[in-house]
């Protein structure tokens, strides 16, 4: 009975005894490749060929779970090279035996496949500890897996569990393939090694019931056996390696299984440290590169220095804990501090601000990344001067050295009393103008409202707020060419002299459309020649007119009471006078009417005298008791006084 069949070994090399090899595997049916091929588990080598060694360490190099069977001097080849050692003239006897021996069983198990499971976890083992590139070496390892033990794909999966996703890093059958993102619902094996922090070895994969959401897909595929092995590292699942067989190759067996789990966790522990050692490589990377960048950018600001000695502003440097790095020429006059004084001193002890929360408010904001400008501190110098300093600050964004916050100090001491004198000035000013009792209104040249002061206000009814920028001066004219006709007036020189005007009667609109009359003044102001606004002062008229009015009322009563006196003394004056020769004619026509008979021509005279003279009297007494002067008309518009009005009536 012929032995059982095996896996073709490996021919490499031909010799004196390679015909005396080739016999003896033929006639055991053993198969024989001339070269390294899927499957070849033990290289047969004729030692007496002239590059037999050669081929062993070519071999040795790129297969280590290869077994060497040696044809040669046993005394000479007794290494660690090879598994055994067959004497030339035994070969017919003993090589078959022995090739079995190393061989074992098709399950494996024997001392052979332990040896060589044992020598590629070492190679690996002394691999992973030179490696370098994780990404080389992490395809690396599924390239020599797929290659020794007859797989069709090995890959090496990151998983991120919460997230339901992984990532290949490596793939035996594509160095490019790295970091490419799954869906790990479509992977129920690698899901289930997560779970359990096992492996799980699938047989028949199309009909197994872990896959069956996923049998379509794999039948598809021409998976058939799928071993997948959690990558654990302190007791972490950091990834899976996941092996694949298709149709025309076996399962997966015990042996592989533990040997494959032995390198799944070296490779567990490989990836941990190299991935430390990248971050703390890439750290001492960046330190460098920022410690270079430190040094060029210190080169680079060299160039500066001169610039901030000539800076008429004070320039300073603050490391993290605002204490100075770097003072500029300016900032230590600023401040009256000698170079060393100021070196590694707090800012606040140099400044000494009346407000030191202040200045810290302003050093925090720079540690956020702000930039403040404009902040205004009441200082004290070291020898007491005091003084305002204008601080700018904002962050040396990777700043060479320690210098983190850079500091512009301007003394503005001068400046900013100049603006309260100013700023109190114009308080005053306003004042003066709000407290006036005639409303003062100036517009620039534009027409609009500039200043509107209280009494403008209550006169008009508007507001300041109503007016200023935003009304134009014109709408508080009645419509019509009054606003032409003043700044005419004020450009002309016959008014008071040219950008002046010195009195106008006219109205002004209240902000119900009252008519105002006011009596204005007015001038130009200039800025050198150029004409940059004009300013009115309005006096409210209505209660001058009111008196006015009054007093002329008064004064025509006055007049009407002298002319009634007048008249009731002349009128007296008149009758007393008038009275006695009115008594003498009525005495005279009395004497001539009773001496004269009734039939006398003249009696009838003598009557008419009497009787006319007794109306005069009547007439004279009436202008005797005459008190006011009424009038009537009398030919055309000539008037004469009415005496039955101008008498006084007893009743």
């Amino acid at each position: 009975m012929s032995p059982p069949s095996h896996k073709p070994v490996i021919f490499p090399c031909r010799g004196a005894a390679t015909a005396a090899i080739e016999a003896a595997l033929t006639s055991a049916g053993l198969g024989v490749l001339p070269a390294v091929a899927p499957g070849a588990d033990v290289a047969i080598v004729d030692l007496s060929a002239p590059d037999g060694d050669a081929h062993v360490a070519s071999l040795s190099r790129d297969h280590s779970r290869m077994a060497f069977l040696g044809v040669g001097p046993v005394k000479d080849h007794l290494d660690g090279r090879f598994s055994d050692v067959v004497d030339p003239e035994a070969i017919g006897r003993e090589l078959v035996p022995r090739l079995l021996r190393l061989r074992g069983s098709t399950t494996g198990g024997s001392p052979l496949h332990h040896q060589r499971d044992l020598r590629a976890l070492l190679e690996l083992t002394a691999r992973y500890a030179e490696a370098t590139d994780i990404d080389e070496l992490l395809h690396d390892v599924t390239r020599r897996l797929a290659e020794e033990m007859s797989i069709d794909r090995a890959a090496l999966v990151v998983v991120e569990p919460d997230k339901g996703t992984g990532t290949i890093v490596a793939a035996s059958d594509d160095a490019a393939l790295k970091d490419l993102r799954i869906d790990l619902a479509r992977y129920p094996e690698i899901r289930e090694v997560v779970r359990t922090g096992k492996p799980v070895i699938v047989e028949e994969a199309p009909s197994h019931p872990l896959l069956e959401d996923v049998k379509e897909s794999v039948r598809e595929r021409g998976i058939r056996n799928i071993a997948a092995l959690p990558l654990t590292a302190q007791g972490k699942v950091l990834g899976v390696m996941l092996l694949r067989r298709f149709q025309e190759r076996g399962a997966f067996t015990p042996r592989e299984v533990e040997f494959l789990t032995a390198v799944a966790h070296a490779t567990a522990v490989a990836f941990r440290n190299v991935r430390a050692l990248e971050s703390v490589r890439g750290q001492r990377e960046r330190e460098r590169v920022a410690r270079l960048e430190a040094e060029a950018r210190a080169q680079a600001l060299k160039r500066y220095e001169a610039y901030f000695a000539h800076l008429s502003d004070g320039v300073a440097i603050l490391d993290d804990q605002a204490c100075v790095l770097s003072l500029n020429p300016a900032g230590l006059r600023l401040l009256d501090v000698e170079p060393k004084e100021a070196f590694g001193r707090h800012i606040n002890a140099l400044a000494n601000p009346s407000d030191e929360g202040m200045l810290l408010d302003v050093l925090v904001s720079v540690a956020k990344g702000q930039v403040r400008t404009g902040v205004d501190l009441e200082a004290r110098t070291l020898l007491g001067r005091r003084l305002t300093v204008a601080v700018s600050a904002a962050p040396l964004e990777g700043a060479a050295g320690d210098g983190v916050a850079i500091l512009t100090l301007r003394d503005v001491t001068r400046q900013r009393q100049m603006a309260d004198e100013l700023k109190h000035t114009k308080e005053f000013l306003e004042r003066l103008i709000d407290a006036s009792a005639d409303a003062v209104i100036a517009a620039d040249m534009k027409g609009r409202v500039i200043v509107f002061n209280k009494a403008a206000e209550h006169i008009t009814g508007f507001t300041a707020a109503d007016v200023v920028g935003e009304l134009h001066v014109s709408k508080l004219y009645p419509e019509g060419d009054t606003p032409r006709e003043v700044m005419r007036r004020l450009r002309a020189a016959d008014h008071g002299g040219q950008g002046r005007l010195n009195s106008l009667r006219l109205d002004i609109l209240s902000r119900g459309g009252e008519r105002i009359p006011v009596n204005m003044t007015a001038s130009i102001i200039y800025e050198g020649t150029r004409e940059v606004a004009t300013v009115g002062i309005f006096a409210d008229l209505r209660d001058r007119l009111t008196l006015e009015r009054k007093l002329s009322d008064a004064e025509t009563r006055l007049l009407e009471s002298e002319k009634n006196a007048v008249v009731v003394a002349l009128a007296g004056t008149a009758a007393h006078e008038l009275n006695q020769p009115l008594t003498s004619v009525m005495g005279y026509a009395e004497l001539l009417k009773r001496r004269l008979k009734d039939d006398d021509p003249s009696a009838k005279s003598v009557d008419v005298i009497y009787r006319e003279a007794e109306r005069m009297a009547e007439i004279v007494r009436k202008i005797g008791k005459i008190t006011r002067f009424e009038t009537q008309a009398y030919v055309g518009t000539s008037k004469i006084l009415d005496l039955n009005k101008a008498v006084a009536h007893d009743d």
